[in-house]
């Protein structure tokens, strides 16, 4: 038996209900469930990885080794999550999270002098090929699935700028499912950007509803596991690195800014990069709508 170190509140009360589903897709670090109720994603992560929306965090450093397949049942039974009699996970063990946005500041001093580092580490430090440009792209392919990523998030910012409302929606889904990665480019740029929208107090805070009204068309068009993290997006509920990540460019110091940038630019291969700069380009909207 495996016990389970800490976990998302909403996750945690999918489980004390009468909760079942199947394997959807298994990875070192990480497994991924459907619900059956719901067709919703959760996953279990291993103690490498840090909290995070519809996530339970169990006391293994790998997957590796448990022999679980795609369409094993999952079920839960007497405080017990069971993945076939592959994995048995003990529930009450766990602490509960739920990510908290951080408030926008009403003065942005520290902000504007955090983003010129935070934006000098990315250009170092980022990594190409997704919304950060490749200076010596592989392919074709790649080439103008930048141009179009630039081109896209561009437009998508200025709609912001300039407070037009109508196309925020049609932009916003342009960039679905558009570029490398599991999850896709796009949609990590927008995991970034709905986020800070969601800050209390974001003089972006009017995008809220056209956010939602975003995740009702754009399922078909992205995978499955990233359309969940899209959608708890906008809601603000993000990774407990991005949170923290948020707050220290919001009030801390530029050492803290870049430790906690560190922590996102580790997200999968090209995600951390593409989610640090809808970050970005969020924050650079606040600064330049709130005066």
């Amino acid at each position: 038996m495996i016990h389970a170190k800490l976990g998302d509140d909403y996750f945690l009360q999918q489980i004390v209900a009468t909760f079942t589903g199947t394997v959807h897709s298994v990875f070192k670090h990480a497994l991924n469930i459907r619900s059956d109720g719901n067709d919703e994603i959760f996953t279990l992560a291993t103690k490498a990885m840090d909290r995070a929306p519809n996530t339970l965090v169990i006391d293994l450093d790998t997957l590796d080794h448990l022999g679980i397949q795609q369409h094993d049942r999952v079920s839960v039974r007497h405080n017990q999550l069971l993945i076939e009699e592959k994995l048995i996970i003990a529930i009450p063990t766990a602490s509960r999270w739920q990510c908290q946005l951080p408030i926008y500041p009403a003065n942005c001093t520290r902000l504007k002098m955090n983003m010129i580092r935070v934006k000098q580490f990315i250009d170092l430090h980022g990594k190409g090929g997704g919304i950060k440009r490749n200076d010596s792209p592989v392919s074709e392919f790649e080439a103008e699935t930048s141009r179009l990523l630039q081109q896209r998030t561009t437009l998508l910012y200025e709609e912001i700028l300039n407070q037009r409302l109508d196309r925020f929606q049609a932009y916003a889904a342009d960039l679905v499912g558009l570029g490398p990665g599991l999850t896709p480019s796009g949609d990590d740029f927008l995991v970034g950007l709905f986020a800070i929208i969601h800050l209390q107090n974001s003089p972006c805070s009017m995008y809220k509803p056209l956010c939602e009204s975003v995740i009702k068309v754009i399922q078909p068009l992205t995978n499955e596991i990233s359309f969940t993290t899209l959608k708890k997006a906008t809601y603000g509920q993000v990774r407990e690195s991005i949170c923290s990540f948020i707050h220290a460019i919001l009030y801390g110091t530029e050492v803290e800014s870049i430790e906690a940038l560190r922590k996102v630019l580790a997200i999968g291969s090209s995600s951390g990069t593409d989610i640090a700069l809808g970050l970005i380009s969020g924050l650079e909207a606040n600064i330049k709508l709130g005066g």
